[in-house]
């Protein structure tokens, strides 16, 4: 099966959703597909609206020789008119991998008024969706109903290997010395470090460590305003900022952390926690968004409102005074990603749909051919 897939930039970006679209192509092309990435350039968004005008990039796209193309939402501005005009002249369907919607963000009202417009205009176009959880479905359906084929695949946490057993979870509990707090994600104001850098202000220094690995630079006005912010608070020595990482300098940090914090305005849903739970750590997010699918308050972790670093600064000093919580809570959150499903499932569960959503349009277009 020849499959297109439309991203912006390249699919080695450090991000959840590009990981997700990274172990899809993957499995695909393991199990006999052939892939075609359709590249579009980084810009900002203003310039992506004018891709819909573009006679080039429609011109490949209606030529390809595509049983199906798949595009990820990301690129709702590149392609929301576009794609009206491309399902006149070609026969494949066109899917969506959706992560989460622009216009779910935290930001003034009369800006997501006119994300949500382009992303209704944009989803509308679609003949399926594949979803990264039931909370992003709930939002698109919202926008376009629930009429359209679909499939909710979660992203997985096993990427960095085998998971930490119970017993060096307990022992790294109980070690001497502050609590060892960890911030997994880039460096954006809608990932919340912020908050974090705030609740850890009210607390006692030698009561925690934060090791932030995330790239300050993909933002470079919220970077500054973040050293800034530590610089301000007196935080320095206690903060790392040590960049992105991957793979066993991930996993080791992973390993001496007990806690992931990232208290996000929004997430569609959250690889980061539940990687960190893989390990045992207890994860703090936000109410708003899908960490609810993933976490269970109280239980593996917190989910406290956007912004409030008030109560951040509780669930913090509570886990660094009462080790024995924190050692029930990591065993919880150790629990919680085994019961989740791998890549490798989900990879084959988007395949299936993908698949079978091919079998469908080819159907539907043999029945036409024979009534004619």
């Amino acid at each position: 099966m020849h499959i297109g897939l439309v991203i912006y930039g390249s699919l080695d970006t450090l991000s959840g959703g590009y990981l997700y679209d990274r172990v899809l192509v993957e499995h695909l092309q393991r199990s006999g597909d052939r892939v075609e990435i359709v590249s579009l350039p980084w810009r900002n968004y203003a310039a992506y609206l004018t891709d819909n005008l573009s006679v080039a990039l429609h011109k490949r796209l209606r030529e390809a020789h595509f049983d199906v193309l798949i595009q990820d939402e990301l690129n709702h501005p590149s392609l929301f008119e576009l794609n009206h005009h491309l399902r006149r002249h070609v026969r494949y369907p066109i899917l969506a991998i959706v992560h989460h919607l622009r216009s779910s963000e935290l930001r003034p009202a009369w800006q997501n008024a006119l994300y949500r417009r382009i992303e209704r205009r944009y989803l509308s176009s679609l003949d399926g969706f594949i979803f990264n959880s039931q909370t992003t479905r709930g939002v698109v359906e919202g926008l376009v109903g629930a009429s359209r084929p679909h499939v909710v695949a979660y992203p997985a946490g096993n990427r960095l290997g085998e998971a930490l057993d119970d017993s060096r979870i307990e022992a790294r509990a109980h070690e001497p010395g502050p609590l060892r707090a960890l911030f997994l994600g880039n460096v954006i104001p809608r990932k919340g470090l912020h908050v974090v850098l705030d609740a850890l202000a009210r607390l006692p220094e030698d009561q925690w460590t934060l090791t932030v690995v995330g790239d300050l630079r993909l933002n470079p006005a919220y970077g500054h305003a973040i050293q800034r912010q530590m610089r301000v608070s007196g935080l320095g020595g206690r903060v790392h900022l040590v960049g992105p990482m991957s793979g066993d300098r991930l996993r080791e940090v992973m390993v001496r952390s007990h806690v992931m914090t990232m208290p996000s305005s929004y997430e569609g849903f959250g690889i980061a926690y539940l990687e960190g739970m893989a390990f045992g750590l207890p994860a703090i997010a936000s109410t708003v968004g899908a960490a609810h699918e993933i976490i269970t308050h109280g239980v593996d972790g917190f989910l406290i409102p956007p912004e409030d670093s008030r109560t951040l600064a509780q669930c913090l000093h509570l886990l660094s005074q009462d080790r024995e919580r924190l050692v029930v809570m990591g065993l919880a959150a150790r629990q919680r990603f085994a019961r989740h499903p791998t890549w490798q499932q989900t990879a084959e569960r988007i395949q299936e749909f993908v698949h079978a959503m091919v079998d469908r349009t080819q159907a539907g277009w043999a029945k036409q051919g024979s009534i004619r």
